[in-house]
């Protein structure tokens, strides 16, 4: 029985300091302060029943994101939560078609990334509550602008098929976690024998040393536990950022091959650096290091684009990875028809919540096309673990070819955190969407006046 009208709704601007010591940064994202709009919504339950959600961000802006959700607000507040679900399709098509603030979107952008926010703390209300089955799972997805590649009756066919074998699923899962790469973002213009260092040492504990790179070049790596869905051994993945200079890349990927060795599984990241014909000439100058995939070549919004960079990479054995600043389905169903992508890379609050998402992993699955997360961030790693552990139990049914991404940040800040044993991710036990943040943390580094931004600023003026 879900209960409790939604009495109210707050949203406030969280930001941590991480761009003071360069944590998070890239290429085309040089000082970013990890960020979150974070919204609760109180209901009139008797046991007083919340729910949080949060869409991350990089600092300034988040004040534009939370301008839209309060504008947003109006059609959540003092609905009844039952009715919400019991119509969840059209009540995301009504946050997602507002007549009037669906012109500075729609469904991208600012006004989505609010929607998010808001959808992400109605499903940690829902997941409270009660279980889902698939029909109830399809009646939250607006199929709107993507039957043309995946009808409500094939999503049902592909939930059905799931069910053979969760529970041995749902076995390995609590038994061994799911397998996790981790990205660590040092940016501080570490030397050749710095690097060979701190190589050596995530050679020998896995990705529990930080990774290195410089400011235009990162090395991360998984330790996945030696079992997939088929039973075979895997090994440690390394991934490296590439794109500011061709001579540099070569030089580092060359010296980080001849550290791993040629059986370690290397991928590339250009953070949407190049134009498509830069990309193609760029990654086949680096093939001879057989990298796995190189992610985010060009403009994310380039789905033919990537096309042309798949179809030129594919002789070379080097796979496309996109999707972490996909606006919504529609783009991840054009890179799926386009054959535009190898590796597909689903962002929690860049997409419409836990709705949006499920079209897409439905649309990966009839495509065949290997899910990785985008993670990191404020809360990314807290929330992505839901979908990915769910999309192996109950749509994907396997793990070849397929890791999430980790970044071991400010997961303190979190009443409940992911748990990573073994680089993987162990299942969530708490019930909710683990979406709930310290409330110390957030009176902390609520922007602009909160204690840390206080002193911050007042340093600044200074």
């Amino acid at each position: 029985m879900v209960r409790g009208r939604i009495c109210s709704l707050s949203v406030r601007d969280v930001r941590f300091p991480t761009s003071l010591g360069g944590h998070g940064s890239d290429a085309m994202h040089t000082d970013p302060d990890y960020s979150a709009a974070y919204v609760v919504l109180e209901t009139d339950a008797e046991d007083g029943l919340k729910g949080y959600g949060i869409t991350f961000t990089l600092g300034k802006g988040t004040e534009v994101v939370v301008c839209a959700v309060n504008a947003l607000a109006h059609h959540v507040l003092n609905k009844d939560l039952g009715d919400i679900v019991g119509d969840f399709r059209g009540f995301y098509r009504q946050l997602t078609s507002d007549g009037q603030l669906r012109w500075i979107g729609p469904e991208k952008g600012v006004v989505h990334l609010a929607t998010a926010a808001i959808l992400n703390a109605v499903w940690d209300l829902w997941a409270k509550q009660e279980g889902k089955d698939p029909r109830t799972l399809l009646s939250c997805i607006d199929f709107r602008y993507i039957t043309d590649v995946l009808t409500e009756e094939e999503a049902y066919e592909i939930l059905q098929k799931g069910q053979v074998g969760k529970k041995e699923r749902e076995g390995q899962m609590l038994m061994h976690g799911y397998p996790a790469y981790t990205t660590s973002c040092a940016w501080l213009g570490y030397s050749d024998d710095t690097l060979k260092q701190l190589c050596t040492e995530a050679l020998k504990a896995g990705w529990t040393r930080p990774a290195v790179g410089s400011s235009l070049l990162s090395l991360s790596c998984v330790n996945m536990d030696p079992w997939t869905s088929e039973g075979l051994p895997l090994d440690k993945w390394f991934k490296v950022k590439v794109g500011a200079d061709l001579q540099d890349d070569v030089r580092r990927c060359r010296l980080i091959r001849n550290m791993i060795g040629p059986e370690k599984t290397l991928m590339m990241d250009a953070n949407q650096r190049w134009d498509v014909p830069e990309a193609v000439k760029w990654m086949s100058q680096l093939a001879e290091f057989k990298p796995l995939w190189i992610e985010e070549p060009t403009s994310p919004d380039d789905i033919l684009g990537h096309a042309a960079i798949s179809k030129a990479l594919a002789p070379l054995g080097i796979g496309v990875a996109t999707g972490e600043q996909c606006h919504n389905r529609v783009i991840f169903k054009q890179l799926l028809q386009a054959k535009a992508l190898q590796f597909l890379q689903i962002d929690s609050c860049r997409l419409g919540s836990v709705n949006e998402n499920l079209s897409v992993l439905l649309m990966a699955k009839k495509f065949e096309i290997p899910v990785c997360p985008h993670a990191g961030g404020v809360g990314l790693c807290e929330l992505v673990q839901h979908l990915i552990i769910f999309d192996f139990i109950s749509v994907s049914a396997s793990l070849q070819n397929r890791m999430c991404e980790y970044v071991d940040h400010l997961h303190e800040h979190f009443r409940y955190p992911v748990i990573i044993k073994k680089a993987s991710y162990m299942p969530p036990k708490d019930a909710g969407y683990s979406t709930e943040m310290k409330e110390e943390s957030v009176k902390k580094h609520q922007y602009p006046d909160g204690e840390v931004w206080k002193k911050l600023l007042a340093a600044q003026e200074n």
